[in-house]
């Protein structure tokens, strides 16, 4: 899943990209406000970490500009400010989730992976299942059978993007920009080592190429 986190405090923003790169997101960074509606309008992301005080334009004119817009991206708004006033008003724009700083980062994480719960199941289960194949979304949890599969979070990453779209061709470049981050410069090929590694574990009949166009993940014949 690819995030976006709108944040002008530079140490604050960089540790919590750090910190949800590791969970194996992609997150990409940006520090003004006006920049942060121009990247989020793209509809590139999963997500959105929303200041609400920024230079160019504050997290509440940015979310409702989006909302105007018709995006429907999960916004979670972050804040220095407290009281109930501002955590209405930060809703009353169109924010799913509102944040109070300072705040735990496990804190914050939990409420990233709830929203793209609700977003991704509408509130139902978030297990995936497909043929011997489950995986939980939430809990980022795959068993292959009744045995548990351990994945690296990039593994997980690269897995998701095909399970959420079961059935369909995935490309390469659509993996690429959800799973690693905007000013990734490396190998494109990187996803092909991905994939293999997840053939191997998860066996080679899941995971099909379409040639010339992508993967796609099918139940066994």
């Amino acid at each position: 899943m690819r995030l976006l986190i709108v944040e002008d405090e530079k140490r604050l923003a960089l540790s919590l990209a750090r910190g949800l790169t590791a969970e194996g997101f992609a997150v990409d960074v940006v520090h003004d406000g006006l920049e942060g509606l121009h990247r989020a309008g793209e509809g590139a992301y999963d997500l959105v970490v929303l200041d609400i005080m920024l230079p160019g334009m504050n997290g509440y004119r940015v979310c409702a500009a989006l909302r105007a817009a018709g995006h429907d991206v999960p916004i979670l708004m972050l804040t220095a400010k407290d009281g109930e006033y501002d955590e209405a008003e930060g809703l009353d724009t169109g924010a799913d989730d509102y944040l109070t700083k300072p705040f735990s980062y496990v804190v914050l994480v939990a409420r990233v992976k709830a929203l793209l719960r609700r977003r991704g199941t509408g509130g139902g289960s978030s297990v995936r299942t497909l043929g011997p194949l489950r995986v939980d979304t939430g809990a980022r949890r795959v068993l292959h059978g009744e045995i548990e599969v351990p994945l690296t979070a990039k593994e997980f990453a690269v897995l998701e993007q095909l399970v959420v779209r079961a059935g369909e061709v995935v490309s390469k470049a659509e993996i690429l920009e959800h799973v690693w981050d905007f000013a990734y410069e490396g190998d494109p090929n990187i996803v092909e080592v991905y994939v293999s590694t997840l053939r191997k574990k998860l066996g080679a009949e899941l995971i099909r190429t379409v040639r010339g166009a992508g993967y796609r993940l099918e139940a066994p014949r």
